[in-house]
């Protein structure tokens, strides 16, 4: 695929009257729902979820999460050993990422009380011809490299 997965990039502004997240890179441009999502406990895997036409975004707004991302060769029978792009996103590092059309993507969170927002391109109408799910470990990224 010639598009991937990429970071925009945001900042933090600090004073005494407290902080301002921002990410000014992105526009919002095409996104037409966005919803929050938040799982009840740490270490829980939310993947793989597709679609062939539509675009999201990812910002997670508290917490941490480990942001997987995938194209799809083939919607029936993804191949199993294609590249996978890892991001680890923080509600201290504003910084949204783009996962584009084509691909999958799932999370799981790292911290307590993760909160990410997805912005996505498609209405729910348009979701129900354009939407394919994989099971968690189909592409199984979730351990910690430890260092």
């Amino acid at each position: 695929m010639d598009i991937q997965p990429k970071i925009i990039n945001g900042g933090l502004n600090i004073d005494e009257r407290g902080e301002t997240m921002f990410v000014n890179g992105f526009n919002f441009e095409g996104v037409k729902r966005f919803y929050v999502v938040s799982n009840h406990r740490q270490g829980f895997i939310r993947a793989w979820h597709a679609h062939k036409n539509a675009a999201k975004y990812a910002l997670v707004i508290s917490g941490s999460a480990l942001i997987g991302a995938v194209a799809i060769d083939n919607w029936e029978n993804p191949n199993k050993n294609a590249q996978v792009h890892r991001f680890i996103l923080s509600g201290k590092k504003p910084e949204v990422l783009y996962i584009p059309a084509g691909y999958a993507n799932g999370a799981i969170t790292l911290t307590e009380n993760t909160k990410i927002i997805y912005f996505a391109t498609d209405t729910l109408e348009e979701t129900k011809n354009d939407d394919y799910r994989y099971p968690a470990r189909y592409w199984d990224i979730w351990h910690i490299k430890e260092r």
